[in-house]
């Protein structure tokens, strides 16, 4: 299986399954002489994990990293220190439970990757899908905690802002509200209702989808190329790539489609240091580049596929069957996928800034020295 790396300049490459006994990640292109500890990724880790909450996969993963490589400290150093070879980041696997998906080793789970894998490689792993398991983000977000380190200067926060077809009212929308729910919400009504609200669908065995926004402030002028290397091209990629990801936007995004060419274009006035824009639209990208503005995604991510609700399917061998799948899974695998999109866009702007560092000689900015 191939194309597990992502990035140019600050490239990532993830590794391990769901049921095997670890996971990790080997960073490729991270600046040396960058201070960085076990503590830092772990904060970003702890976000991510199952089990925080009834509203997540119960699984009890301590997700404990260790880092392996990459890194050096004496004396001279003042603290662990990159040393500008590859960083390799490993997480254990602690709590499998294996034998839940004894039942559907021969079937397809409907809405999962379980018949397109093996299709196209001939073997999969059952035990939780393998590659294709959400299990598999703890790495990314490992990686996302160090490209935070080459863009220190750059703020990336996360609301969930939809579950199901309840939307939060951006009027209450506040930041600090965030980490005070287990939904990661800016919006502490929506929060409760949504309380309840899955509370009904966790009992009925069934899952819903919901949409992260994602938005980065502080993110220099310059950032992205303007034909195969846009900004907003490789975020929407990064985005994604995350599982369950079915829809990607930037700015206004689908909402772009109902404007007017008056409403829509982001009108300039002169600042006193330099031009600042009087709406945000474009999502902070122009052409591909970085305008200075927040940098702001949305992402759209399906309902958990494995649910417990009896479904329709065929087995391996092309006969009917009905499925239940067993087990420990999220009644809503958007809840844990924010600080997955926080780790992607940290990891986008960390390789473009080091793009833009080696084509230009410049940190970005609207100066041309």
């Amino acid at each position: 299986m191939s194309h597990n790396s992502f990035g140019q300049m600050f490239r990532f490459t993830t590794w391990g399954e769901s049921h095997g006994p670890a996971l990790g990640v080997v960073i490729d292109g991270c600046p040396s002489g960058l201070r960085i500890d076990a503590e830092t990724i772990q904060r970003d880790l702890d976000r991510r994990k199952p089990g925080q909450s009834k509203y997540t996969t119960q699984r009890r993963e301590a997700d404990e990293v260790k880092i392996l490589s990459g890194v050096f400290e004496d004396d001279r150093t003042d603290g662990l220190r990159t040393t500008g070879t590859p960083i390799s980041l490993m997480i254990e696997n602690t709590d499998q439970r294996s034998k839940d998906y004894g039942d559907i080793r021969d079937k397809y789970r409907p809405g999962h990757a379980d018949f397109t894998y093996h299709q196209k490689y001939g073997i999969r792993d059952y035990r939780g899908g393998g590659r294709s398991s959400a299990r598999e983000t703890a790495a990314r977000v490992a990686a996302g905690a160090v490209a935070k380190l080459v863009i220190p200067d750059v703020q990336i926060r996360a609301s969930l802002v939809q579950v199901g077809p309840h939307k939060i009212d951006y009027s209450r929308f506040d930041w600090d509200e965030v980490d005070n729910n287990p939904f990661f919400c800016a919006d502490p009504v929506a929060a409760k209702e949504w309380a309840t609200y899955l509370d009904g669908i966790r009992k009925e065995g069934s899952s819903v989808g919901a949409v992260i926004e994602v938005v980065a402030e502080n993110v220099p002028v310059g950032l992205g190329a303007p034909v195969y290397g846009k900004l907003d091209q490789d975020l929407a990629s990064a985005m994604m790539s995350i599982n369950a990801v079915k829809a990607v936007e930037i700015g206004a995004g689908f909402e772009a489609a109902e404007l007017t060419g008056v409403t829509n274009a982001d009108e300039m006035r002169a600042g006193q240091e330099q031009p600042y824009f009087l709406s945000n639209h474009a999502g902070g990208i122009l052409g591909g580049i970085s305008n200075g503005d927040p940098v702001v995604v949305r992402f759209a991510v399906k309902p958990t596929s494995s649910i417990l609700v009896p479904r329709q399917t065929v087995t391996e061998k092309n006969q009917n069957a009905d499925i239940i799948t067993k087990g420990r899974h999220d009644p809503c695998v958007g809840i844990r996928a924010v600080p997955v999109g926080e780790s992607m866009m940290a990891l986008v702007l960390a390789d473009h800034l080091l793009r833009h560092r080696a084509q230009t000689g410049r940190e970005g900015g609207i100066g041309h020295e």
